[in-house]
């Protein structure tokens, strides 16, 4: 019995790469062989690994076509299987596998929002999905507010899916997913989706409470009370109670609400709480007292000074408080001429309730005379007028004749003392008091010249500023102490 005879040398090509439109348009598959002798042959394309049929053709002179309509789910390992025709003593041969990738183009992007809802609070988790009506070998790219979404810590990015871990509102704006793809690097196909709409919402803070005086007139006052959060998404709803009770809520478009409540001056009305919400969360502000205590009592100004490199007093710094007062406003006046916030020689700092703060630079544009007035910041009317201080920098700097006295006649004892002791031969320890004046040290206070004057360790806070006490400021007033005129009422000043 002879052996049967094989086909030799078979190949199978096509396209490495093919796409398809809409349409599907053919391809051609190219089988060929080198026959054993000249006879017909019918050649049969196959997915790989399995018996589906693509296409047949016979042919005799070794090269045969098969042609087949290209879908996405060709994409794989074809072979072609040749065979004689009629004639069984000759098997069949296979070829070589030939991968086939089918590129399908993109379309019908859009997003699908699988965390749930699309307006939220912060803190949630966002997960959105880029789904496609059509397309495969696909690159995937997030945009929000057409800006690319780049992946980081709470930030994942994986192909169509993306997905935020504790949300801001800075997640917030309209999402954009864009699809692509590509054959043999020449054709590109994109896809953008339409824009969704994420909002994340900000929880409200913590609320602060504050209350101004309003005089309706004489007799008739109200408390304009403000709750203010810092932030929070609006509409905000703040609610104000008087210790358990509702006084008034309201939902407003901004992130403060005021309301009006009547109250009587030097009475205790309550304590008084905002809370706000914009969503499941209340937030609450401390309590505050519903009091207001009108200004009374006298007026005091007390006083710390600067020394420059020469002792001389170069700077002021006049407080000015009043007995009683719970709402506050402070003047300062030079010759009786208003001082504003600032000058080039001076500058206000109000610390309301507790004092106000002015601070002097020495020279020939501060000297005059100066007094203090204070009133309910609702009541101008109610103005109470501190005495008068007078300054003058060569008065602050005069040495009085004692004090020179004191020091002239100390340096000719004390040569009357050597000279002595050189003549005698004699040393005699003398004691005067416990300190002589060549023991005394004297502390130089370094500060800024005339006219620089320096306010940046002066604040609206009441602490910054650190008066001296009235002994220190007699190392230089007690000396010209009769330099000084007494202090005179002033007649009070009209409202400014």
């Amino acid at each position: 019995m002879s052996l049967p005879l094989f086909l030799s040398h078979f190949f199978l090509s096509s396209c490495a790469h093919c796409y398809n439109k809409s349409q599907f348009g053919y391809n051609s598959f190219v089988c060929t062989h080198i026959p054993v002798r000249r006879q017909a042959v019918m050649s049969t394309i196959r997915e790989g690994n399995n018996d589906t049929l693509l296409g047949e053709s016979t042919y005799i002179n070794g090269v045969g076509k098969i042609s087949v309509t290209i879908k996405p789910f060709h994409e794989g390992n074809l072979e072609c299987v040749a065979r004689a025709k009629n004639n069984s003593t000759i098997e069949q041969t296979v070829s070589y596998t030939h991968y086939l990738k089918v590129i399908e183009p993109v379309e019908g992007a859009k997003i699908v929002v699988h965390s749930g809802s699309v307006e939220f609070f912060e803190g949630r988790i966002l997960e959105l999905r880029c789904e496609l009506r059509a397309g495969n070998h696909v690159s995937y790219k997030w945009l929000l507010n057409d800006q690319p979404v780049a992946p980081s810590r709470l930030h994942y990015i994986a192909d169509n899916y993306l997905l935020i871990y504790r949300t801001t509102s800075a997640d917030s704006g309209l999402y954009t997913c864009v699809a692509t793809n590509q054959y043999n690097r020449t054709d590109v196909f994109t896809a953008n989706s339409p824009k969704v709409l994420i909002t994340v919402k900000d929880m409200v803070s913590t609320p602060d409470v504050s209350f101004t005086v309003l005089k309706e007139d004489s007799h008739n006052y109200s408390a304009m009370v403000t709750c203010q959060s810092t932030r929070g998404t609006p509409p905000i709803t703040f609610s104000l109670y008087n210790r358990t009770e509702l006084v008034a809520d309201v939902t407003v478009e901004e992130r403060s609400a005021t309301f009006k409540t009547p109250l009587v001056l030097g009475r205790h009305f309550g304590w008084l709480q905002c809370q706000a919400a914009n969503g499941d969360q209340v937030e609450y502000s401390q309590w505050l007292p519903l009091k207001v205590v009108p200004v009374g009592g006298p007026v005091t100004i007390s006083y710390d000074y600067d020394i420059g490199e020469n002792y001389d007093v170069i700077g002021l710094r006049f407080y000015c408080k009043v007995a009683k007062g719970s709402h506050l406003r402070y003047w300062w006046f030079l010759n009786k001429t208003l001082l504003r916030e600032q000058g080039s020689f001076y500058y206000v700092a109000n610390q309301p309730p507790e004092q106000s703060v002015l601070l002097l630079s020495v020279g020939r544009s501060s000297a005059g005379t100066y007094h203090c007035e204070v009133s309910d910041s609702f009541d101008n009317t109610t103005a109470i007028s501190s005495k008068t201080y007078y300054i003058d920098k060569e008065v602050l700097n005069r040495l009085s004749i004692f004090v020179v006295a004191v020091v002239f006649g100390g340096f000719t004892f004390m040569v009357f003392i050597i000279s002595a002791c050189c003549i005698g031969g004699v040393f005699r320890r003398r004691q005067y008091g416990e300190n002589s004046l060549l023991g005394l040290e004297m502390e130089r206070k370094i500060a800024a010249y005339e006219g620089e004057l320096d306010l940046s360790e002066y604040n609206e806070e009441a602490d910054v500023l650190k008066a001296a006490g009235e002994d220190e400021f007699d190392q230089v007033s007690d000396a010209s102490v009769d330099e000084w005129p007494q202090y005179k009422e002033d007649e009070p000043v009209k409202e400014p």
